[in-house]
């Protein structure tokens, strides 16, 4: 995986208020820890980093420097406004050349299965030990020509050389199913309509309890 230079600035001020004006700067606010080092408090250049997600994805590698002092870097949590298209914070683990890390990558379908077919994906991710620097960007299940009742479970994703499945091997990835047809489709309409009453016209309720309240008096 490609590492991407970015120069980080200490941040001395804390809290909410201080982290509205971080952002208004241009700048996100991190924090940087791991390796029993004390955190960092950094802010990030905003358009920078959102660049380096885009291209690296989830687990993008940080070559930080931070006041001149070089730091390598693992983006581990990208918090996303709910709304508004900016990144609130950033989390990073320092890590070393050599280590491996443990990490959520997402899964790729390639390939279109048999026709009548449904292909229905239970997991996006799967956790995988890999080297820091050469964690896969996506990991692909190829679903090409998979009649119904195919299965694809965790155990039997293809990985590259010196990565490790962390996921349980029995975990269902892929479920193929048969495509539900439009008999199908029409029987469920019907079932959900069966049993339904409705309701009397207020016009009409109005008369019935009228001629109730007649006959009483």
């Amino acid at each position: 995986m490609a590492q991407s230079k970015i120069d980080a600035e200490t941040r001395t001020e804390f809290g909410k208020g201080a982290a509205r004006r971080t952002r208004r700067a241009g700048k996100i606010p991190a924090v940087l820890y791991g390796h029993g080092t004390d955190p960092q408090h950094l802010a990030l250049p905003s358009l920078e980093f959102a660049a380096v997600v885009r291209e690296q994805g989830r687990n993008a590698i940080l070559e930080l420097n931070i006041g001149g002092v070089p730091s390598l870097a693992l983006t581990k949590t990208v918090v996303q406004h709910p709304i508004r298209p900016y990144i609130e914070h950033v989390d990073l683990l320092v890590i070393k050349r050599g280590e491996k890390v443990v990490v959520e990558v997402y899964l790729n379908l390639t390939g279109d299965a048999a026709p009548g077919t449904l292909v229905t994906q239970e997991l996006n991710t799967v956790e995988v030990e890999a080297d820091a620097l050469n964690i896969p960007e996506t990991l692909e299940v190829s679903v090409e020509g998979a009649p119904v009742g195919t299965q694809f479970l965790a155990g039997q994703l293809p990985l590259p050389e010196g990565v490790e499945l962390r996921t349980d091997p029995e975990a269902l990835l892929v479920n193929v199913v048969g495509a539900p047809t439009t008999e199908d489709m029409e029987a469920t309409e019907d079932a959900a309509g069966a049993g339904v009453v409705e309701d009397k016209p207020e016009t009409a309720a109005a008369e019935t309890s009228e001629a109730s309240s007649s006959d009483e008096g």
